[in-house]
C-alpha cells in the first residue's frame, strides 16, 4: 500500500499556510513547501515567508534552501520534496505539502519526471534580455506558442519566467513540455496523494491580496528589494516572482510609487486566477471553501484522508 501524503494548494492569499498549520498540529504532520519563490533564502517579505511565530512549533521543509542568485529547477523540487516525505514517514509523522506553484505539485502527484538537461546560458541570457523589452517578450511568447500551445494555455504573455522556460526545455532536449510530462506520467508515482485545494469568491480573495500587498509595503518590501540587489548583484530567475520585478522597475525610475503598488496588486490578482485554472485540472481534488473557517476545512481534510 502507497503512503498517504496530504496536498494542500489553492491560491495565493486564500489561507493554505494557516490551514496547513492547524492540520499538522492535529495529525502528527510536517509541511512540505511546493512555492517556488519561498525556496529563496532572504526573500521573505515578497513572498509572505511564514514567520517562525506562525509555525507555531511545526517543521517545515523546502524553505530557504537556496540563494537568489542559484538555479533551483522543478527536477530539485521533485527530488527534495520526495526526499523530505522519507523524513517525516520515517519518523511516523503526516507529509503535508503545501502552495501554489502548480508546477511543483504536479511534479509530485503526477510523477513528472524532467530530466536533468544542459541548459545554455548564452541561450537563456539571450532571451532574458530580449524579455526586457515589450516587443522582444511578445516574439518569445508568440514563439513559445507555436512549441507548445497545451502548455502556454495558462502561462501569462507577461510571464518571463515561464515563456523563457518552454523555449528553454525544447532547446535542451528537443521535446516540449507538454510532452516531457505526458512521458513520464506513464511510470505513475510512489505516494497516494490526497490533494484539497482552497477556494474563495473572487471578491473576497481579491480583496486580500489587495491588503497582503499593502502589508508586504508596509513591512518593507522596497527595502527588501534593495538589500537583495546589493548582497547578491544579480538574480534573475529570482527577480522575476511576482512584487520582486515590479519593485526593481520602481527603483530604476521606470514607474511611479503608485504604478508599482497597483501593478503589483494586479499582477497577483491575475496569478491567482491562473492558480484556480491550473488546479481544476485535476478532477479529483477536493475543493475547500475558505470561508467556512479552518477548524471544518480541517475536518473535511481528515475525513477524506482517511479513505
Amino acid at each position: 500500500m502507497k503512503p498517504k501524503v496530504i496536498v494542500i494548494a489553492g491560491p495565493t492569499a486564500s489561507g493554505k499556510t494557516a490551514l496547513s498549520i492547524e492540520l499538522a498540529k492535529k495529525i502528527k504532520g510536517e509541511i512540505i513547501s511546493s512555492d517556488s519563490m519561498q525556496i529563496y533564502k532572504d526573500m521573505d517579505i515578497g513572498t509572505a515567508k511564514v514567520t517562525e511565530a506562525e509555525k507555531q512549533g511545526i517543521k517545515h521543509y523546502l524553505i530557504d534552501v537556496v540563494a537568489p542568485n542559484e538555479r533551483y529547477s522543478v527536477s530539485d523540487f521533485k527530488k527534495d520534496s520526495e526526499k523530505a516525505i522519507e523524513q517525516i514517514l520515517a519518523k511516523g509523522k503526516v507529509p503535508i505539502v503545501t502552495g501554489g506553484t502548480g508546477l511543483y505539485i504536479d511534479s509530485l502527484i503526477y510523477g513528472i519526471e524532467y530530466p536533468e538537461m544542459n541548459f545554455d546560458p548564452e541561450y537563456r541570457n539571450k532571451l532574458i534580455q530580449q524579455a526586457e523589452t515589450e516587443e522582444g517578450l511578445k516574439i518569445l511568447y508568440d514563439e513559445a506558442m507555436k512549441i507548445d500551445a497545451k502548455a502556454m494555455e495558462i502561462i501569462s504573455p507577461n510571464d518571463k519566467k515561464r515563456i523563457i522556460r518552454i523555449l528553454e526545455i525544447f532547446k535542451a532536449t528537443g521535446k516540449n513540455k507538454t510532452e516531457q510530462e505526458r512521458l513520464s506520467r506513464l511510470q505513475g508515482t510512489k505516494y497516494n496523494f490526497k490533494v484539497f485545494a482552497m477556494d474563495m469568491a473572487r471578491e473576497k480573495l481579491y480583496e486580500r491580496i489587495n491588503q497582503r500587498v499593502e502589508i508586504m509595503l508596509e513591512q518593507g518590501l522596497v527595502q527588501e528589494v534593495k538589500d537583495l540587489k546589493a548582497k547578491y548583484q544579480c538574480f534573475p530567475t529570482a527577480m522575476q516572482g511576482l512584487g520582486y520585478k515590479e519593485v526593481v522597475e520602481y527603483l530604476e525610475g521606470k514607474c511611479t510609487k503608485e504604478e508599482m503598488v497597483e501593478k503589483i496588486k494586479q499582477e497577483t490578482r491575475h496569478y491567482a486566477k491562473r492558480q484556480l485554472t491550473w488546479f481544476r485540472k485535476n478532477k479529483e481534488t477536493v475543493w475547500l471553501n475558505a470561508e467556512d473557517g479552518i477548524q471544518n476545512n480541517v475536518e473535511i481534510i481528515l475525513e477524506g484522508y482517511k479513505n
